[in-house]
């Protein structure tokens, strides 16, 4: 007699509307969220430190709602309907999003902003715990481990995949097009992941005949919920002695409950150091995108916008999932290192840390080129000549006999100042040309940057702004020798009006960068990336200019921005390690009822995560962005050193095991059901009838 082979499981074809949704989706929210901190800054015009707030605020939201996601597949829809009607949700959110932020369909933008991104958090975050745990259920277990592990590695592929498309397409569309005579077009940036959106519906939908869809199975989370409080209860009251505190719940909840609760809760336990990663690893779309604005994106004729630096995450992990699965993981098996999920989790931990601190340097290289601002007891004084004299200033003790030649400017830095005081000052060398009294009226204010500029009616006095731009934009201020109200002076762009600004207007202006003339005078004007400027302008009595000069008070940004590309190599590395195995292992050390809930509790250490953001940014902790990424790091190594000792003693469920049980449970449903069916009269008549 031949042994008989074992009939093969066909692969799941089921799979590849889930990925293909997956892929969709991905792409709707990674587009979306690439330009969110810039939307909320630019366009809203929060604070750099409140856009990040409300950016992580939103992040929290997302990995909050999977919790929900999990209770309504599990115990009331399933997860089929659960993302199909979720997801309707999410694209409603999206669809809002896009009308708020176009500027004449005339919604309050802030509002409605708002309720469109908890729409996306509520939506994306609901279907976040189903959809690879629906993806998981379409196999057959034991017989199909190794598809099943490579499925994951492919749902992770696809969700890199969309995020790499649309991390490059929705900031072009924000900067390269131009709609509502705005000089972007968000509208359409958020529009197009929105039919994304549209799109992964229609294709989860069409699948559905090949789903392998199971019935939920009762509400889990509050039979879990119940079946802790009452061990602990009896904990107090009871006197038995028991193998585990949550055996005395066994006689009300049944032991299969109770052996699903203490597995459980051995994963959950291990979930607690998690949320530290998620806080620097969710960081590109806010921190590190702030941080690309202060750096030089020129790459000879295109130049790299701050949000497309996010790009090279998705990128690098399509081409590190085949190395890591097929190169890197056997590698070091054979070297007998990092063949547990664990292991590689606090491997992948401690790259996320080591890219915090290869940010912290590239930000201390960033803030070595920022404007030295006057601290307590200094003051910093520009005084500026557009006048066609070399005048000589006083203003005793502090300035003496100080030369300010004609077209030009003299940078003062006063020390031991206290507080805001006025001191007498002269001008000499203009005799003629000038017509104001001097006298007691020249300031000096205690850690303020000052500004003074001679006009032949007035000496004029600002407040300075040194400070380069938030968005990394050439800020340009014009100050002018004869200043005529009704005359405008135009920087040219190619022959095209850029800016246009009048006479008697020294306010500070951002502008994009590039070469200009201005008002057609033969002379090139050099504005570059986070550069601060001043341009004196010499009229004569008709309005032509007869002198331009262009003085960089804070030099452009000088790092460029492919310095962050090594950061961003380590962190993607450190996300593979993490985030591919954490989810994997997340499901297969689940109990088989409860897939979706652990699957959720994982997703919701990243909710804490940004909760973690939050609260560090509030606090405000430190004013250099190279402290906080330093900060960020210190945290991540400490608390993998604790999660390391917290796996050591981790023991692995044997997923064979689960197997099997989940066969027992299955043989047991099928006996109740045709028990009930056999007592039901109307089987009996058709048993009759045959």
């Amino acid at each position: 007699m031949g042994f008989m082979k074992e009939k093969k499981v066909p692969y799941p074809k089921s799979v590849f509307f889930i990925v293909s949704n997956e892929l969709c989706e991905r792409f709707s929210y990674y587009g979306m969220r690439t330009i969110l901190s810039l939307y909320l800054r630019d366009m809203l015009l929060f604070s750099e430190s409140d856009s990040k707030i409300i950016y992580h605020t939103f992040a929290m939201l997302v990995y909050f709602f999977p919790i929900f996601g999990a209770i309504l597949s599990d115990s009331y829809l399933g997860k089929f309907r659960t993302i199909l009607y979720v997801s309707v949700i999410y694209a409603c959110g999206n669809i809002l999003l896009a009308l708020a932020s176009a500027e004449p369909v005339g919604l309050p933008q802030i509002p409605f902003s708002m309720v469109g991104l908890f729409l996306i958090a509520l939506g994306t975050g609901g279907i976040k715990p189903c959809v690879s745990a629906f993806g998981g259920d379409q196999f057959v277990l034991p017989q199909q481990e190794l598809q099943l592990a490579a499925f994951f590695s492919m749902f992770y592929f696809a969700i890199n995949a969309g995020s790499l498309i649309s991390t490059f397409l929705t900031p072009v569309l924000r900067e390269d097009v131009h709609c509502f005579d705005e000089e972007n077009c968000y509208p359409l940036a958020f529009a197009i992941p929105g039919v994304l959106m549209v799109i992964s519906i229609v294709i989860f939908a069409v699948g559905k005949p090949l789903y392998k869809i199971r019935q939920p199975e009762g509400n889990v989370v509050v039979q879990v919920m119940k079946c802790i409080g009452h061990g602990i209860k009896k904990k107090f009251k009871s006197s038995d002695k028991v193998d585990h505190w949550l055996d005395r719940s066994e006689k009300k909840y049944g032991q299969n409950l109770v052996t699903d609760v203490k597995t459980t809760l051995k994963v959950l336990v291990l979930f607690v150091p998690l949320p530290i990663f998620w806080a620097l690893y969710d960081q590109q779309g806010s921190g590190w995108t702030f941080q690309a604005a202060r750096m030089d994106g020129n790459l000879g004729g295109w130049t790299i916008l701050p949000d497309q630096m996010q790009v090279i995450n998705p990128l690098l992990i399509l081409i590190f999932i085949p190395l890591f699965t097929y190169l890197i993981y056997p590698g070091l098996a054979k070297c007998n290192l990092l063949k547990t999920p664990l292991q590689r989790m606090v491997c992948g931990g401690l790259l996320t840390a080591g890219s915090f601190a290869i940010s912290a340097g590239v930000s201390f290289a960033l803030e070595a080129t920022y404007p030295v601002l006057p601290d307590a007891g200094e003051c910093q004084i520009r005084m500026y000549n557009p006048l066609d004299c070399n005048a000589t200033f006083n203003a005793g003790p502090h300035i003496l006999n100080v030369e300010i030649k004609s077209m030009g400017y003299s940078k003062f830095e006063l020390n031991g100042i206290s507080g805001n005081k006025f001191v007498q000052y002269n001008i000499t060398g203009c005799d003629g040309k000038i017509s104001y009294p001097v006298g007691n009226d020249f300031a000096i204010n205690d850690e303020q940057t000052l500004l003074y500029y001679m006009t032949p009616e007035s000496f004029v006095r600002v407040t300075d702004d040194i400070e380069k731009d938030e968005k990394g934009l050439p800020k340009i201020r014009t100050l002018v020798n004869n200043p005529v109200a009704g005359i405008n002076l135009t920087y040219l762009d190619s022959g095209e009006s850029a800016l246009e600004v009048s006479t008697n207007d020294s306010s500070v202006y951002t502008i994009n960068p590039g070469t200009y003339k201005l008002n057609g005078f033969n002379e090139d004007l050099e504005l570059y990336l986070g550069g601060v400027y001043t341009v004196l302008v010499s009229l004569d009595n008709t309005g032509e200019i007869q002198d331009v000069e262009l003085y960089q008070i804070t030099a452009p940004n000088s790092v460029h921005m492919l310095w962050l590309i090594p950061q961003y190599v380590v962190i993607t590395a450190g996300e593979i390690m993490f985030s591919i195995t954490g989810l994997e292992f997340s499901y297969s050390q689940a109990p088989v009822s409860m897939k979706s809930v652990l699957t959720a509790a994982f997703l919701l250490t990243t909710a804490v995560g940004n909760l973690i953001i939050v609260i560090i940014e509030s606090a405000k902790i430190f004013e250099k962005q190279s402290y906080d990424f330093l900060l960020y790091a210190g945290l991540m190594i400490v608390d993998m050193i604790l999660f390391a000792f917290m796996a050591m003693k981790y023991k692995y469920i044997n997923v064979s095991d689960q197997s099997e049980r989940e066969k027992l449970e299955n043989s047991s449903k099928q006996e109740r059901k045709e028990s009930n069916a056999i007592d039901n009269p109307a089987f009996k008549n058709e048993v009759d009838d045959a």
